[in-house]
């Protein structure tokens, strides 16, 4: 496994930990292997691409967006503030972008590949935040000051 996808890997379980005081340990390790999936589907989609295997690439692709719907409806089934069809634009937008990023990469065009990554970077902030906020509004009582 390379170091990008090892390091990668570790997102899952930092959320599994961040989850579990919210929503126990079952939930927090549904979303992780999820999650994990996710990461996964995206290295064999990155492979696929740097052999040129355009079939492989595209089954990838499929369950790449696949999952994300699945993780959106998980997400919306666990805190009544996210909405799953939010969910799965920021999601098919973070794939998009990924997608872009990854093929600047792969066609050494790291200039548009650095762009890609830092409006990667905003998207995912403000997913976090839509996280954030969701929790709060569910949990009113833990952030009460």
């Amino acid at each position: 496994m390379d170091l990008v996808t090892s390091r990668l890997l570790q997102n899952p379980k930092d959320f599994e930990e961040a989850l579990k005081p919210f929503y126990g340990n079952k939930i927090a390790s549904s979303f992780a292997d999820l999650f994990t999936n996710h990461l996964v589907i995206a290295a064999q989609l990155v492979k696929a691409a740097k052999a040129g295997d355009s079939n492989a690439a595209k089954d990838a692709e499929k369950r790449w967006y696949s999952n994300a719907d699945k993780i959106a409806a998980f997400l919306a089934g666990i805190n009544p503030y996210w909405s799953q069809d939010k969910w799965k634009r920021m999601l098919y937008e973070h794939l998009a972008m990924t997608k872009s990023e990854a093929v600047y990469m792969l066609t050494k065009n790291y200039g548009a590949g650095i762009t890609e990554y830092d409006k990667i970077e905003k998207q995912a902030l403000k997913m976090a935040d839509v996280m954030a906020y969701g929790i709060i509004k569910q949990f009113p009582d833990i952030f009460a000051y």
